[in-house]
Parts: C-alpha cells; structure tokens; sequence
C-alpha cells in the first residue's frame, strides 16, 4: 500500500547515527527520498546504504547545521534538483557537552546552542523560504523538531543542553504561532523524547533498560508526518512515554 509521504523528499540532519539515522530509515521505508545531512559524512553515507539496500532512495549531504553557509548552499541545491517535492524537514542534530557552575566552559556552551537552537532555527528560515519559491500549487511543507524532555526537566551538569533545547521549544512555539497568523503553507510539529540508547547519551552511563529505543520515537515522528492537518489541530509538540526519563 502506497504511503501518504511517497514521493517526497525529506531533509533530515544528525542522520548520520542515532536518533537521526532511525528517522532516515523509518522515512525511507514510507517512500520517502531522504536527504541523510550530517558533518560526519561517513555515518550519514552507512544511514544512506541502509535506505538503498532496502529498496529505498536516499544520498547524502555533508551539512553543517552551524554554517550560514552550508544552510543556504544544501538548502538551495535541493530546491532546484526536487522544487516543491523538497517538502520535509526534521531537525535533529543535536550535541551535548556537561558542565556544571562552577567549571561551565563558555565555547562548549556557546557551540551546544549553535547546534541545538541556533542552527535549526535559520534552517527552518531556509527551508521555509525556499519552499515559498519553489512552490506552484497548493502542496504544503512540514517541520519536524526533536525537542527533548529536557526542556522541561532540570539536569545536573546539563545547562547547556537543557537551556538551548528549552529554547528551542519556545523558538517551537513561536514559528507555529507564525505560520498560523500568516497562513504558511507549513506545519511544524515537534516531539520531546527522553533519554534514548544513542551514541550522545553514552557520556552519562545510564543504563539501556532506562532509556527509549530510537526506532520508538522515529516510528512516532513518522507518525505526526503522516497525521491528518485535520486531526488535533496544524501544530504540535508532543512527548512520548515519559516514564522513560530516569529518575
């Protein structure tokens, strides 16, 4: 049975492991033609073979979230290769890097919001704009934002990842209020797992029994994609079995 996101090209960024290369999949399984976008060109090229190897399309941009300059130069190529089937992104690279008040380094701090709020925020803009351009019919976009349950929770030695996804949440928010108030042809949804058995979460030995299976929360992010504009409103952040946040 032919999925309601086949034919659509998706961007996905951190789809090089983890979380992200579990959305790559999962999306590669609907149909979908995904962009596997990470730094880490290697990974994102292993998430790509995986789509290929089961029958479906994928390739690989080396993307920086941070840059200005891969923002719009990744951005760009993709609308004018795919115009307004490029109608999918899914932020999810993200990093964290511990400290505590005494001992918080200022770079770390400053490079976990780059990765974690800044970046994605202008991607959207990218995204967006593009999609405005590219645009001529009456199809629409979708965001898709991994938040966290950090947002909301406070964690020990975790200021930087907690504050920058709690901003993010608001940034969040605050693009969903636009896009209603001027009619963007685009919803954006987010989602705020807790702790998953991911290669970042390793820093913090946390056992695997207390943590989410990213396939779990890729499978919930397909989901919202393929959920009616109909059903619960346009705009949704929303949290998944939060039992699973270690106490």
């Amino acid at each position: 049975m032919k999925s309601a996101l086949t034919g659509r090209v998706a961007f996905v960024t951190g789809g090089a492991s983890g979380l992200g290369r579990a959305i790559c999949v999962a999306l590669g399984g609907e149909g979908v033609h995904v962009v596997a976008a990470d730094i880490n060109v290697a990974g994102a090229a292993d998430t790509a073979a995986m789509i290929t190897g089961s029958n479906g399309s994928a390739e690989v941009a080396e993307f920086d979230v941070t840059s200005s300059q891969h923002r719009k130069l990744v951005v760009g190529r993709l609308y004018e290769r795919y115009g307004a089937d490029f109608n999918i992104l899914v932020n999810v690279a993200g990093i964290d890097r511990p400290g505590y008040l005494v001992d918080v380094d200022e770079d770390a701090y400053q490079q976990v919001f780059a990765v974690n709020c800044h970046g994605p925020v202008f991607l959207m803009k990218e995204f967006l704009n593009g999609f405005l351009s590219a645009r001529d019919d009456d199809s629409e976009a979708e965001i898709f934002n991994i938040i966290s349950i950090s947002a909301v929770t406070v964690g020990s030695g975790a200021v930087a990842y907690n504050s920058s996804k709690a901003a993010f949440a608001k940034a969040t928010e605050i693009f969903q209020t636009e896009t209603r108030e001027f009619g963007h042809p685009c919803r954006i949804q987010g989602i705020m797992p807790a702790a998953m058995d991911t290669p970042m979460m390793a820093q913090w030995g946390i056992p695997k029994e207390r943590m989410m299976d990213p396939g779990d929360v890729a499978a919930e992010v397909v989901h919202g994609l393929k959920r009616p504009r109909s059903v619960l409103g346009q705009n949704l952040i929303f949290t998944p079995r939060v039992e699973y946040f270690p106490r």
